[in-house]
C-alpha cells in the first residue's frame, strides 16, 4: 500500500511540475520574426562554346565572349 501512496505521490508532483512549465512557455511572448533578406538577383551569361548559363561572376572572358570553363574559352578560340 506504501508503494502505491509513494506513486501516486511521485505521479502528481510530475503532473503539476509538468503543467507548471507548459503555462510558463505559453505566457511568453513569441520571438520576433526576422526579416528574410533576399539576395539580389545575379546577372546571367551564356557560354559561346556550349550554351550553358552561368553567373557573369563565375564566367571566364575571352576572345568571342564568355565561357564556363578554361576548357571550353581554349576550344572557342580555335
Amino acid at each position: 500500500m506504501k508503494y502505491l501512496i509513494v506513486f501516486a505521490v511521485v505521479f502528481i508532483a510530475i503532473y503539476l511540475w509538468r503543467k507548471g512549465r507548459r503555462d510558463e512557455l505559453r505566457s511568453r511572448p513569441p520571438p520576433p520574426a526576422a526579416p528574410r533578406q533576399v539576395p539580389p538577383p545575379e546577372s546571367m551569361t551564356r557560354c559561346a562554346h556550349c550554351g550553358l548559363h552561368l553567373p557573369q561572376a563565375d564566367a571566364i572572358a575571352g576572345p568571342d565572349g564568355s565561357y564556363c570553363s578554361q576548357a571550353h574559352r581554349q576550344a572557342g578560340a580555335r
